[in-house]
């Protein structure tokens, strides 16, 4: 079972270099932002995957921890976001 839970965490981490490649690649903040919370779930479903395979209880503890920093980066994220004056078009009533 060990075997199948490390192939799991391989293609997981597939998808994390997909994830990379929005983040270059996201023509807006907020496709930068859906890749980096790809990169936090996926990372901690590879460590919880590795974890389980080694049979590591100190893996569940690492995952729950980069779960939090995970859930404040978003925070942080959107209360930044909000601090960016917004370019508005200028409307020409006639």
């Amino acid at each position: 079972m060990s075997e199948f839970y490390l192939l799991v965490a391989a293609f997981l981490l597939v998808t994390i270099l997909l994830g990379l490649w929005r983040v270059v690649r996201g023509p807006t903040p907020a496709d930068r932002m859906s890749a980096s919370q790809l990169f936090n779930s996926t990372g901690i479903g590879v460590i919880l995957l590795i974890g389980a395979a080694s049979g590591e209880g100190v893996a569940a503890d690492a995952g729950l921890t980069f779960a939090l920093l995970a859930a404040l980066s978003t925070t942080v994220f959107v209360r930044c976001g909000r601090r960016i004056p917004n370019r508005k078009r200028e409307r020409h009533d006639d």
